[in-house]
């Protein structure tokens, strides 16, 4: 499973011109998944991403969670995070679980936040969504459940 996190000031999906999800400050969670993903990954992503320590303390470090901060989450399937370039131009997508097993794991990925009380939003899985945002540093974290970066 991949994550790319960004923090930003706001964010919001739109789908078909209407508004879907909306966060103030917090974090844009881009979510993808591969053919070899398990429960065990979607809470390795999980755990970092409610303790991943990337805004500002008193003392201008980074040193607080999203949690810490009581920000917004708002999480989006995306996957477009496995695509590989490494041979041509054009990106292959073999890696990418397919989108009916994909489905499976992002809406158990989304009921982990609910387990834990973690209040979240999220885009609407497979759709054509329309993402804005305004990042905030800009801070942006890739995260690999394989832990190869």
């Amino acid at each position: 499973m991949r994550a790319l996190i960004q923090r930003v000031n706001f964010a919001s999906v739109k789908v078909d011109e209407k508004e879907v999800s909306k966060i103030d400050k917090g974090l844009l969670v881009f979510v993808g998944f591969t053919k070899t993903d398990t429960d065990k990954d979607l809470e390795y992503i999980l755990k970092k991403v409610k303790n991943i320590r990337i805004f500002e303390d008193e003392n201008f470090k980074m040193n607080l969670s999203v949690i810490d901060k009581k920000y917004e989450i708002l999480i989006v399937s995306q996957f477009t995070l496995y695509g590989d370039c490494i041979k041509g131009n054009r990106p292959s997508f073999d890696k990418s679980l397919g989108a009916s097993e994909a489905k499976v794991l992002y809406d158990k990925f989304l009921k982990l936040f609910e387990k834990e009380n973690i209040s979240i939003k999220s885009g609407i899985f497979q759709a054509d969504m329309k993402i804005a945002l305004e990042n905030d540093g800009p801070v942006t974290i890739q995260l690999d459940s394989n832990r190869i970066y």
